[in-house]
C-alpha cells in the first residue's frame, strides 16, 4: 500500500512559488486611500485589513464584526486621526490594545492646512510658489498645536502620501524585520510612482488652468494646494449637514459674478442640492470622489483616486 507524503505548508509554498516569506504582521487601516498606501508597501508580503467599508462616511461608522476582529487581531493600525474618524480612537483603545497605532495627522512630515471658515474662498495663500505645495512642515499653523482647526483630508496631498509611505515602511520594518527590505523597496517604488502621478495630473489640468470651480464640501484644499488649482467656494463646509438657503444663495451669486462653470458633487451627497445651486446658471456638474468609493480597494486605489479627481475636474472645466 502506498502512503501519501504530506509536506509542511511552508515547504509546499517554497516548492511551488519560490522562496517563502516570513509571516507578515496583521495590519489594519482606516479608509481606502490609507489602506491603499499600506497595501502598496506590503505588496508581495501581506495584505492589510480595511476598517471603513468603501462608500461609507468615515466620520460616523458602526464596525461590522469582521472589521472589529481585524482591529482586535492587528499588530499595527494606520489611521488618519481622530479629526476624520473620532469614533475610531476608542475602538482602537478597546479592541487593539496591543497594537502600534499611528495617527498620520500627528506624524512628522505631514503637512497640515487649517480649515477654511467661509463658503467663498479667497486666493489660496499656500499656492503662490511655482512648486504649488509649500505646507510640508506646517504641523503647527500660527501656533495651533491641536488639530481642531486642521483639515483632516490630508491624504489628498501626494507630498503627504510620500511621507506616509516612508513612515509605513519604517513601522512595518520595525515590526517585521525579516521583510524589511521588501517594505523599503516597495515604499521607494511607490514614492517614484507618486512623482510620475503628480506630473500626469499637472498635464491633465494644464489645458484648463485658470478655470473656476465650486466643490460640494470643503475637503479638497490639499489637492488644490498640491496642484495650484484653488476652488472658488464650497456649498457646504462639512459633509454632516445640508447648506442653508443663505449659503446656497451666496454660492449662486459667486457663480454668476465670476462666470464659474463647474460645480463638483460627491457620490454620497444629495444631487438635488447641486441642482438647486446650478438652477439659473450655465455651470456644468461633475462627481468627484476623494475616498475612491467605487474603486476596488488595494495598492492601485490611491493613485486612481488622485487621477480620477483631476480627470473629472478637467472634463467639467473643458466646457467653459
Amino acid at each position: 500500500m502506498s502512503r501519501t507524503l504530506l509536506l509542511p505548508l511552508s515547504i509546499t509554498v517554497a516548492l511551488l512559488g519560490g522562496p517563502a516569506r516570513a509571516d507578515a504582521p496583521n495590519v489594519a487601516a482606516d479608509i481606502a486611500p490609507v489602506h491603499s498606501l499600506v497595501a502598496r508597501v506590503m505588496e508581495g508580503v501581506g495584505t492589510p485589513a480595511l476598517i471603513v467599508a468603501p462608500g461609507a462616511s468615515p466620520h460616523e461608522y458602526n464596525l461590522r464584526p469582521s472589521e472589529a476582529a481585524a482591529l482586535q487581531n492587528a499588530d499595527l493600525v494606520f489611521w488618519v486621526g481622530e479629526d476624520l474618524t473620532p469614533w475610531l480612537e476608542s475602538a482602537i483603545e478597546t479592541l487593539a490594545q496591543g497594537a502600534t497605532a499611528t495617527a498620520l495627522l500627528d506624524a512628522k512630515g505631514t503637512g497640515l492646512l487649517e480649515f477654511r471658515e467661509d463658503a467663498l474662498f479667497e486666493a489660496h495663500d499656500h499656492a503662490d510658489d511655482a512648486g504649488h505645495e509649500d505646507h510640508d512642515d506646517h504641523g503647527d499653523h500660527e501656533g495651533h498645536d491641536d488639530h481642531d482647526s486642521h483639515d483632516p483630508h490630508a491624504w489628498l496631498s501626494p507630498t503627504n502620501a510620500k511621507a506616509w509611505l516612508t513612515l509605513i515602511a519604517d513601522q512595518l520594518s520595525s515590526a517585521d524585520p525579516n521583510n524589511a527590505a521588501a517594505y523599503v523597496a516597495n515604499a521607494e517604488a511607490a514614492r517614484e510612482e507618486m512623482t510620475v502621478l503628480s506630473a500626469e495630473v499637472e498635464e491633465l489640468l494644464e489645458p484648463v488652468r485658470g478655470g473656476s470651480f465650486i466643490v460640494f464640501h470643503d475637503a479638497y484644499q490639499y489637492f488644490e494646494v498640491a496642484f495650484g488649482f484653488p476652488a472658488s467656494g464650497a456649498i457646504s463646509l462639512s459633509d454632516a449637514s445640508d447648506p442653508s438657503p443663505a449659503r446656497i444663495a451666496a454660492i449662486q451669486g459667486r457663480i454668476h459674478a465670476e462666470g464659474i462653470n463647474c460645480v463638483l458633487s460627491e457620490p454620497q451627497f444629495n444631487p438635488g442640492i447641486v441642482e438647486t445651486v446650478l438652477d439659473g446658471t450655465s455651470a456644468q456638474s461633475g462627481v468627484i470622489d476623494p475616498l475612491g468609493s467605487a474603486l476596488e480597494p488595494g495598492p492601485s486605489l490611491y493613485p486612481q483616486v488622485i487621477r480620477n479627481m483631476a480627470q473629472t475636474l478637467a472634463e467639467c472645466l473643458k466646457t467653459r
